[in-house]
Protein backbone atom coordinates (compact mmCIF):
# COMPACT_ATOMS: atom_id res chain seq x y z
CA UNK A 1 0.00 0.00 0.00
CA UNK A 2 1.34 3.89 -0.97
CA UNK A 3 2.58 6.00 1.65
CA UNK A 4 0.96 9.20 1.57
CA UNK A 5 4.28 10.79 1.60
CA UNK A 6 6.05 12.91 -1.39
CA UNK A 7 9.51 12.15 -2.07
CA UNK A 8 11.35 14.72 -4.64
CA UNK A 9 14.05 13.43 -6.53
CA UNK A 10 16.63 16.27 -7.94
CA UNK A 11 19.13 14.06 -10.29
CA UNK A 12 20.38 15.72 -13.70
CA UNK A 13 20.69 12.06 -15.00
CA UNK A 14 17.74 10.43 -16.40
CA UNK A 15 18.95 6.92 -15.71
CA UNK A 16 18.76 7.65 -11.94
CA UNK A 17 15.83 9.71 -12.31
CA UNK A 18 14.12 6.50 -13.52
CA UNK A 19 15.27 3.89 -11.53
CA UNK A 20 14.60 6.08 -8.35
CA UNK A 21 11.18 6.39 -9.50
CA UNK A 22 10.32 2.66 -10.05
CA UNK A 23 11.85 2.27 -6.76
CA UNK A 24 9.87 4.35 -4.57
CA UNK A 25 6.97 4.98 -6.46
CA UNK A 26 5.13 1.76 -5.10
CA UNK A 27 5.75 3.28 -1.84
CA UNK A 28 5.34 6.99 -2.06
CA UNK A 29 4.14 9.97 -4.13
CA UNK A 30 7.37 10.61 -6.13
CA UNK A 31 8.35 14.29 -7.89
CA UNK A 32 11.23 14.29 -10.49
CA UNK A 33 13.47 16.99 -11.43
CA UNK A 34 16.52 16.97 -13.98
CA UNK A 35 18.31 20.08 -12.53
CA UNK A 36 18.41 21.96 -9.28
CA UNK A 37 16.61 25.09 -10.57
CA UNK A 38 13.30 22.87 -11.34
CA UNK A 39 13.85 21.15 -8.22
CA UNK A 40 13.62 24.45 -6.33
CA UNK A 41 10.74 25.51 -8.15
CA UNK A 42 8.75 22.22 -7.25
CA UNK A 43 9.91 22.24 -3.62
CA UNK A 44 8.70 25.48 -3.24
CA UNK A 45 5.44 25.09 -4.98
CA UNK A 46 4.49 22.05 -2.74
CA UNK A 47 6.49 21.19 -0.01
CA UNK A 48 7.62 17.32 -0.46
CA UNK A 49 7.70 15.46 2.84
CA UNK A 50 11.83 14.57 1.72
CA UNK A 51 14.27 15.40 -0.67
CA UNK A 52 16.79 13.11 -2.48
CA UNK A 53 19.40 15.41 -4.01
CA UNK A 54 22.47 14.69 -5.88
CA UNK A 55 25.43 16.53 -5.46
CA UNK A 56 27.15 16.71 -8.93
CA UNK A 57 24.88 18.60 -11.08
CA UNK A 58 25.88 21.10 -13.95
CA UNK A 59 25.09 24.79 -13.50
CA UNK A 60 23.50 24.30 -9.88
CA UNK A 61 25.16 21.78 -7.38
CA UNK A 62 23.51 19.80 -4.58
CA UNK A 63 25.34 21.77 -2.27
CA UNK A 64 24.02 24.73 -3.91
CA UNK A 65 20.32 23.81 -3.94
CA UNK A 66 20.63 22.39 -0.32
CA UNK A 67 21.57 26.07 0.87
CA UNK A 68 18.75 27.47 -1.02
CA UNK A 69 16.33 25.28 0.38
CA UNK A 70 17.51 25.86 4.13
CA UNK A 71 17.07 29.42 3.15
CA UNK A 72 13.42 29.45 2.27
CA UNK A 73 11.25 29.18 5.23
CA UNK A 74 8.49 26.96 3.17
CA UNK A 75 11.21 23.90 2.61
CA UNK A 76 13.77 24.72 5.85
CA UNK A 77 12.42 21.82 7.87
CA UNK A 78 12.14 19.55 4.66
CA UNK A 79 14.86 16.85 5.00
CA UNK A 80 17.31 16.70 2.52
CA UNK A 81 19.66 12.75 1.53
CA UNK A 82 22.10 13.29 -0.52
CA UNK A 83 23.10 11.23 -3.42
CA UNK A 84 26.57 10.83 -4.28
CA UNK A 85 29.57 9.05 -5.48
CA UNK A 86 31.56 11.05 -3.34
CA UNK A 87 33.30 8.74 -0.34
CA UNK A 88 35.13 11.45 1.71
CA UNK A 89 34.27 12.12 5.14
CA UNK A 90 35.00 15.95 4.51
CA UNK A 91 32.29 16.02 1.75
CA UNK A 92 30.07 14.33 4.18
CA UNK A 93 30.78 17.06 6.97
CA UNK A 94 30.23 19.51 4.67
CA UNK A 95 26.86 18.70 3.70
CA UNK A 96 25.80 17.85 6.97
CA UNK A 97 26.79 21.09 7.96
CA UNK A 98 24.94 22.67 4.97
CA UNK A 99 21.47 20.97 6.98
CA UNK A 100 21.37 17.37 5.04
CA UNK A 101 20.25 14.68 7.11
CA UNK A 102 22.18 11.31 5.78
CA UNK A 103 24.43 10.21 2.54
CA UNK A 104 23.39 7.77 0.15
CA UNK A 105 26.70 6.49 -1.89
CA UNK A 106 26.31 5.77 -5.54
CA UNK A 107 25.78 3.51 -7.17
CA UNK A 108 22.52 3.23 -5.06
CA UNK A 109 21.23 -0.40 -3.34
CA UNK A 110 18.01 -0.47 -3.44
CA UNK A 111 17.60 -2.20 0.08
CA UNK A 112 19.13 1.04 1.47
CA UNK A 113 17.35 3.73 -0.01
CA UNK A 114 14.02 2.15 0.98
CA UNK A 115 15.66 2.02 4.47
CA UNK A 116 16.90 5.40 4.57
CA UNK A 117 13.60 7.19 3.30
CA UNK A 118 11.79 5.43 5.76
CA UNK A 119 13.90 6.01 8.85
CA UNK A 120 14.06 9.79 7.95
CA UNK A 121 10.31 10.16 7.11
CA UNK A 122 9.36 8.50 10.39
CA UNK A 123 11.91 10.94 11.98
CA UNK A 124 9.93 14.14 10.18
CA UNK A 125 6.87 12.26 11.19
CA UNK A 126 7.71 12.65 15.00
CA UNK A 127 9.49 16.08 14.74
CA UNK A 128 6.59 17.73 13.18
CA UNK A 129 4.26 16.05 16.01
CA UNK A 130 6.63 17.40 18.87
CA UNK A 131 6.70 20.97 16.99
CA UNK A 132 2.79 20.65 16.90
CA UNK A 133 2.81 19.41 20.34
CA UNK A 134 5.25 22.37 21.44
CA UNK A 135 3.11 25.06 19.42
CA UNK A 136 -0.32 23.96 21.43
CA UNK A 137 1.13 23.98 24.81
CA UNK A 138 2.80 27.48 24.04
CA UNK A 139 -0.49 28.57 23.18
CA UNK A 140 -2.03 27.01 25.70
CA UNK A 141 0.28 28.83 28.46
CA UNK A 142 0.17 31.95 26.67
CA UNK A 143 -3.49 31.26 26.99
CA UNK A 144 -3.72 30.93 31.17
CA UNK A 145 -1.52 33.29 31.90
CA UNK A 146 -3.88 36.09 29.82
CA UNK A 147 -6.60 34.47 31.57
CA UNK A 148 -4.74 35.29 34.97
CA UNK A 149 -3.89 38.55 33.80
CA UNK A 150 -7.89 39.23 33.11
CA UNK A 151 -8.37 37.57 36.55
CA UNK A 152 -5.93 40.04 38.11
CA UNK A 153 -7.00 43.03 36.59
CA UNK A 154 -10.70 42.30 37.45
CA UNK A 155 -9.50 41.81 40.70
CA UNK A 156 -7.91 45.28 41.02
CA UNK A 157 -11.12 46.88 39.76
CA UNK A 158 -13.03 45.71 41.82
CA UNK A 159 -10.80 46.67 45.00
CA UNK A 160 -10.74 50.33 42.98
CA UNK A 161 -14.18 50.35 43.39
CA UNK A 162 -14.18 49.78 46.72
CA UNK A 163 -12.58 52.31 47.81
CA UNK A 164 -14.11 54.64 45.13
CA UNK A 165 -17.64 54.31 46.36
CA UNK A 166 -16.29 55.31 50.43
CA UNK A 167 -14.30 58.28 48.64
CA UNK A 168 -14.79 61.17 46.50
CA UNK A 169 -12.34 59.98 44.08
CA UNK A 170 -14.12 59.06 40.78
CA UNK A 171 -12.82 56.77 38.69
CA UNK A 172 -11.78 59.38 36.32
CA UNK A 173 -9.34 60.40 39.13
CA UNK A 174 -7.74 56.79 38.56
CA UNK A 175 -7.61 57.10 34.91
CA UNK A 176 -6.02 60.22 34.79
CA UNK A 177 -3.23 59.66 37.86
CA UNK A 178 -2.66 56.03 35.83
CA UNK A 179 -1.91 57.98 32.55
CA UNK A 180 0.41 60.54 34.42
CA UNK A 181 2.55 57.95 36.57
CA UNK A 182 2.88 55.95 32.91
CA UNK A 183 4.01 59.48 31.27
CA UNK A 184 6.57 60.49 33.93
CA UNK A 185 8.10 56.58 34.00
CA UNK A 186 8.32 56.45 30.31
CA UNK A 187 10.17 59.85 30.31
CA UNK A 188 12.20 58.81 33.25
CA UNK A 189 13.21 55.59 31.38
CA UNK A 190 15.29 57.66 29.16
CA UNK A 191 17.53 59.52 31.47
CA UNK A 192 20.69 58.01 33.29
CA UNK A 193 19.71 57.53 36.99
CA UNK A 194 16.11 55.58 36.75
CA UNK A 195 16.92 53.91 32.82
CA UNK A 196 17.96 50.22 34.61
CA UNK A 197 14.91 49.95 36.69
CA UNK A 198 12.71 51.86 34.27
CA UNK A 199 11.75 48.59 31.72
CA UNK A 200 8.79 48.29 29.54
CA UNK A 201 7.91 45.27 32.13
CA UNK A 202 8.54 47.35 35.18
CA UNK A 203 6.90 50.67 34.12
CA UNK A 204 3.55 48.82 32.70
CA UNK A 205 3.65 46.86 36.17
CA UNK A 206 3.41 50.53 37.96
CA UNK A 207 0.82 51.57 35.98
CA UNK A 208 -1.14 49.09 36.55
CA UNK A 209 -0.49 49.17 40.16
CA UNK A 210 -1.43 53.09 40.43
CA UNK A 211 -4.93 52.70 40.77
CA UNK A 212 -3.98 50.79 44.21
CA UNK A 213 -2.77 53.94 45.79
CA UNK A 214 -5.72 54.64 48.27
CA UNK A 215 -7.37 51.10 48.75
CA UNK A 216 -6.27 51.43 52.65
CA UNK A 217 -9.36 54.33 52.65
CA UNK A 218 -11.90 51.36 52.51
CA UNK A 219 -10.56 51.16 56.28
CA UNK A 220 -11.21 54.43 57.37
CA UNK A 221 -14.59 55.05 59.44
CA UNK A 222 -16.90 56.32 57.08
CA UNK A 223 -17.46 59.60 59.82
CA UNK A 224 -13.95 60.75 58.39
CA UNK A 225 -13.09 59.63 55.00
CA UNK A 226 -16.53 61.29 54.03
CA UNK A 227 -16.27 64.71 55.93
CA UNK A 228 -16.93 67.43 53.71
CA UNK A 229 -14.80 69.72 55.52
CA UNK A 230 -11.28 69.96 57.06
CA UNK A 231 -9.68 67.13 59.14
CA UNK A 232 -8.60 67.88 63.06
CA UNK A 233 -5.20 66.77 64.19
CA UNK A 234 -7.24 63.74 65.51
CA UNK A 235 -8.88 62.95 62.65
CA UNK A 236 -6.10 63.24 60.32
CA UNK A 237 -4.16 61.05 61.89
CA UNK A 238 -6.59 58.38 61.63
CA UNK A 239 -6.99 59.35 57.81
CA UNK A 240 -3.16 58.95 57.46
CA UNK A 241 -3.19 55.33 58.62
CA UNK A 242 -5.13 54.55 55.45
CA UNK A 243 -1.26 54.36 53.88
CA UNK A 244 -0.10 51.31 56.11
CA UNK A 245 -3.56 49.70 55.82
CA UNK A 246 -3.23 49.40 52.46
CA UNK A 247 -0.21 48.12 52.56
CA UNK A 248 -0.88 45.45 54.19
CA UNK A 249 -3.72 44.23 52.22
CA UNK A 250 -1.63 44.10 49.44
CA UNK A 251 1.01 42.21 50.92
CA UNK A 252 -1.52 39.95 52.44
CA UNK A 253 -2.22 39.35 48.37
CA UNK A 254 1.11 39.04 47.51
CA UNK A 255 1.96 36.52 50.12
CA UNK A 256 -1.13 34.57 49.62
CA UNK A 257 -0.25 34.38 45.68
CA UNK A 258 2.70 32.42 46.86
CA UNK A 259 4.94 33.89 44.14
CA UNK A 260 6.53 37.40 43.31
CA UNK A 261 4.33 39.20 41.41
CA UNK A 262 5.67 42.83 40.53
CA UNK A 263 2.29 44.64 39.97
CA UNK A 264 1.23 43.76 43.96
CA UNK A 265 5.11 44.76 45.16
CA UNK A 266 4.72 47.97 43.77
CA UNK A 267 1.12 48.79 44.75
CA UNK A 268 2.10 48.05 48.32
CA UNK A 269 5.43 50.41 47.80
CA UNK A 270 2.71 53.25 46.11
CA UNK A 271 0.16 52.64 49.22
CA UNK A 272 2.61 52.89 51.63
CA UNK A 273 5.07 55.75 50.39
CA UNK A 274 3.05 57.97 48.09
CA UNK A 275 2.61 60.46 50.97
CA UNK A 276 6.38 60.60 51.42
CA UNK A 277 8.27 63.78 51.00
CA UNK A 278 11.72 63.96 49.56
CA UNK A 279 12.76 66.16 52.40
CA UNK A 280 11.97 63.79 55.02
CA UNK A 281 8.62 65.31 56.29
CA UNK A 282 5.86 62.98 54.87
CA UNK A 283 4.36 60.49 56.59
CA UNK A 284 3.99 57.23 57.51
CA UNK A 285 7.78 56.98 57.92
CA UNK A 286 9.53 60.11 57.12
CA UNK A 287 11.67 58.82 54.09
CA UNK A 288 14.38 61.13 52.70
CA UNK A 289 15.18 61.25 48.92
CA UNK A 290 15.73 58.59 47.01
CA UNK A 291 14.87 55.98 50.11
CA UNK A 292 11.16 56.69 49.29
CA UNK A 293 10.90 53.64 46.16
CA UNK A 294 10.62 54.88 43.06
CA UNK A 295 7.22 54.02 42.06
CA UNK A 296 5.88 55.88 45.27
CA UNK A 297 7.74 59.10 44.05
CA UNK A 298 6.14 59.20 40.61
CA UNK A 299 2.26 58.77 42.24
CA UNK A 300 3.50 61.35 44.56
CA UNK A 301 3.56 63.75 41.59
CA UNK A 302 0.48 62.18 39.82
CA UNK A 303 -1.80 62.39 43.04
CA UNK A 304 -0.92 65.57 43.85
CA UNK A 305 -1.38 67.25 40.74
CA UNK A 306 -4.70 65.37 39.97
CA UNK A 307 -6.21 66.34 43.73
CA UNK A 308 -5.10 70.18 42.62
CA UNK A 309 -7.14 70.36 39.45
CA UNK A 310 -10.30 68.91 41.17
CA UNK A 311 -12.83 70.33 42.89
CA UNK A 312 -13.60 69.34 46.73
CA UNK A 313 -16.45 70.39 49.56
CA UNK A 314 -13.30 72.18 50.89
CA UNK A 315 -11.36 73.92 47.87
CA UNK A 316 -12.28 75.13 44.34
CA UNK A 317 -9.91 73.52 41.59
CA UNK A 318 -6.67 75.26 40.46
CA UNK A 319 -6.22 75.58 36.71
CA UNK A 320 -3.22 74.21 35.10
CA UNK A 321 -0.68 77.06 35.95
CA UNK A 322 -1.32 77.33 39.54
CA UNK A 323 -0.96 73.54 39.54
CA UNK A 324 2.28 73.59 37.65
CA UNK A 325 3.29 76.35 40.38
CA UNK A 326 2.50 74.43 43.61
CA UNK A 327 4.48 71.62 42.09
CA UNK A 328 7.43 73.55 40.89
CA UNK A 329 7.20 75.04 44.21
CA UNK A 330 7.93 71.36 46.12
CA UNK A 331 10.90 70.83 44.40
CA UNK A 332 13.63 68.76 46.06
CA UNK A 333 11.00 69.84 48.33
CA UNK A 334 7.79 67.51 48.57
CA UNK A 335 8.76 66.11 45.12
CA UNK A 336 11.82 64.41 43.76
CA UNK A 337 13.49 67.16 41.57
CA UNK A 338 14.53 64.86 38.45
CA UNK A 339 10.91 64.02 38.74
CA UNK A 340 9.36 67.56 38.66
CA UNK A 341 12.03 68.48 35.90
CA UNK A 342 9.84 65.45 33.94
CA UNK A 343 7.09 67.28 34.89
CA UNK A 344 7.98 70.51 33.10
CA UNK A 345 9.02 68.96 30.35
CA UNK A 346 5.73 66.97 30.05
CA UNK A 347 2.96 69.67 32.15
CA UNK A 348 1.09 70.23 27.94
CA UNK A 349 0.42 66.32 28.25
CA UNK A 350 -0.32 66.45 32.01
CA UNK A 351 -2.74 69.46 30.77
CA UNK A 352 -4.32 67.29 27.84
CA UNK A 353 -4.95 64.39 29.95
CA UNK A 354 -6.79 66.79 32.57
CA UNK A 355 -9.14 67.50 29.92
CA UNK A 356 -9.53 64.49 28.28
CA UNK A 357 -10.81 62.86 31.29
CA UNK A 358 -12.07 65.32 33.51
CA UNK A 359 -15.32 64.82 36.09
CA UNK A 360 -18.28 64.92 34.33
Amino acid sequence: MRNSATILVIDDTPANLSLLNQLLRTHYRVKLANGGAKGLELAASARPDLILLDIMMPDMDGYEVCKRLKADPVTAGVPVIFLTAKAGADDEEYGLAMGAVDFIRKPIAPSVVLARVRTHLQIRTWQTFLEDKSAWLQSEVERRVNEVLRLQEASIRVMVSLAEFRDECTGNHIRRTQDYVRLLAEYLSKQERDREFLTAEHIDQIAKAAPLHDIGKIAIPDHILLKPGRHTPEEFEIMKTHSVKGEGMLLRSLRELGEENLMLLYAAQIARSHHERWDGCGYPDQLIGEAIPLPARLMAVADVYDALRSRRPYKRAFDHAEAVDVLREGRAKHFDPLLIDAFMVLEGAFAEIAIKLADE
